[in-house]
């Protein structure tokens, strides 16, 4: 009984070889969005030892780097390895919206969150806005 050949799955499977065992950090997925006056990032960090997670900002860079230590066990005949280890690497452009001074992060369950708040100068505002009746009398009003 011959076997068939998928050349799909047999092209994934290098590539999945190829991306694990590339050189340089790590992939690390992440999602980003605004909630109310704070900008709110989540990592995947699974298998990182807290205590090896770098969060820092210089300027309006973000940076956030973390350690994943492989398995190492003495003579084991590895059959599969693909969970990745390595180093984690991902910057961020802040830009002028974010208060730099007041990031936070936490790491819970193998989730990093970094909380960043919006800067006062980028939050929305009133604008007065007056107006001239034909009487040549000055009105303000409020948008």
């Amino acid at each position: 009984m011959a076997m068939s050949f998928d050349p799909f799955s047999e092209l994934d499977r290098l590539t999945g070889n190829l991306l694990q065992f590339r050189p340089g950090p790590r992939f690390m997925p992440v999602d980003l969005y605004r909630d109310g006056d704070r900008y709110v990032l989540n990592a995947d960090l699974p298998g990182v030892d807290p205590g090896s997670v770098d969060v820092d900002v210089d300027g309006q860079l973000l940076t956030i780097r973390a350690q994943r230590s492989g398995e190492s066990q003495d003579g084991v005949k590895w059959l599969a390895e693909e969970r990745p280890h390595g180093t984690y690497l991902r910057q961020f452009s802040l830009g002028e919206g974010v208060d730099s001074e007041h990031i936070s992060a936490s790491y819970d369950n193998g989730v990093l969150s970094v909380v960043m708040p919006v800067s006062e100068k980028a939050k929305p505002r009133k604008i007065q806005v007056s107006s001239a009746e034909q009487s040549g009398d000055r009105k303000t009003v409020s948008v």
